[in-house]
C-alpha cells in the first residue's frame, strides 16, 4: 500500500504541474506503473473519485486562488486559463463546488465547502509526509527583521478575506514579494485549535515604522537568533507534517528547547504564479540550547 500511495502522489504532482493543458492520461498510467485497466480503480479506491473530478477540483481550486488573490485579472480569463470553454460553464461548475459565484467568491473567499471535497487529497499528502520524514534540518542565526503584520484571528477558512486585505496594502505601499520577503507568524495549530480561536499573522519585510492605518497594520519583529529550518517543497497540503517532525522528533532528539517565539514560515515561492508541487516554504522554530 505504501508503494501505491508514493506512486499516486507522484501523479497529483504531475497534475498540478500540468493544469494548463491536456492530460495525457497515458503518462499518469506510467507514473503509478499500472495499466489503463486499472488505473481508473486503483485512484478511485485511493481518493474517493476519478481522476478527471480530481483534475476538475485541482482546476477549481487554482481558479479560486487566482480569483482571490489576483484581483487584476478578469473572471472569465480566468476560466478560459482553466480549461472552461465560457464564463457560464465556469460559473455553473465553480458554485456547485463552492456554494457563491465567482464574483461572491472573490469578494468574500470562504474555503469553508472545498475542504470535504479536497479531503482525500490533503489525507494523502499528509500521510505520505508523516511516513516518509525525510527532512533536511539546517541550524541558522537568523537576522533580527522587522516586518509589517496583519493579524487574522478566527477561522482558517477565512484566512481568504485577510490575505486579500494584506496584498492590497501591500501594493499601496510598493511591497510587492520581490521586493519585500513574506512570512507567516503560526501560533496555532488548525487541525486542534477551534476556529474562533485560530491566530495566524501575515507578513513582510519592511524597513520602516508602520504608522497608523485603516487596515489594521501594525509593526513586530522577528528577533535574532538560532533557528532550526526546514525548506519544504510542496503544498501547503502538507506543511503540518514538517512543523510536527520538528516539534516531535527532532527536537526530542536535540540539545535544544524552543524559545518565546512561534514558528514561522517564509514564504519563497507561491501558488498560483508556480504549480502547488513546486511551492518552496522555508520553516523556522525558534530554538535556544538547552539548559
Amino acid at each position: 500500500m505504501t508503494k501505491y500511495r508514493d506512486q499516486f502522489i507522484d501523479v497529483v504532482n504531475y497534475i498540478d504541474a500540468n493544469l494548463d493543458g491536456e492530460l495525457d492520461v497515458k503518462r499518469l498510467c506510467q507514473l503509478a506503473y499500472l495499466s489503463k485497466y486499472h488505473f481508473h480503480r486503483q485512484f478511485s479506491s485511493h481518493f474517493g473519485m476519478p481522476v478527471i473530478s480530481l483534475v476538475r477540483l485541482l482546476r477549481l481550486k487554482k481558479a479560486a486562488f487566482q480569483l482571490a488573490y489576483r484581483v487584476d485579472d478578469k473572471i472569465v480569463d480566468i476560466a478560459l486559463a482553466n480549461g472552461y470553454e465560457s464564463h457560464e460553464a465556469f460559473s455553473r461548475a465553480f458554485k456547485k463546488h463552492f456554494d457563491k459565484s465567482p464574483f461572491e467568491f472573490r469578494k468574500t473567499p470562504d474555503w469553508t465547502p472545498w475542504r470535504s471535497k479536497y479531503e482525500p487529497v490533503i489525507k494523502l499528502r499528509t500521510k505520505i509526509m508523516n511516513e516518509n520524514p525525510d527532512f533536511k534540518v539546517e541550524l541558522i542565526d537568523f537576522p533580527e527583521t522587522s516586518i509589517a503584520v496583519m493579524e487574522h484571528r478566527g477561522s482558517p477558512n477565512l484566512l481568504g478575506n485577510t490575505i486579500q486585505k494584506f496584498i492590497e496594502w501591500r501594493k499601496i505601499n510598493h511591497l510587492l514579494p520581490n521586493k519585500s520577503k513574506t512570512f507567516n507568524l503560526v501560533y496555532d495549530d488548525p487541525a486542534v485549535t477551534v476556529p474562533e480561536n485560530f491566530r495566524f499573522d501575515l507578513c513582510c519585510s519592511v524597513d520602516f515604522q508602520v504608522e497608523p492605518n485603516d487596515y489594521g497594520v501594525v509593526s513586530k519583529i522577528i528577533p535574532a537568533g538560532r533557528c532550526a529550518v526546514v525548506r519544504h517543497i510542496g503544498s501547503d497540503d502538507s506543511i503540518g507534517a514538517v512543523v510536527n517532525f520538528l516539534y516531535s522528533k527532532w527536537l526530542l532528539d536535540s540539545d535544544f528547547e524552543v524559545r518565546d517565539f512561534p514558528v514561522f514560515f517564509e514564504r519563497v515561492s507561491f501558488f498560483p504564479e508556480v504549480s502547488e508541487s513546486e511551492m518552496i516554504t522555508d520553516i523556522y522554530l525558534p530554538i535556544d540550547l538547552g539548559t
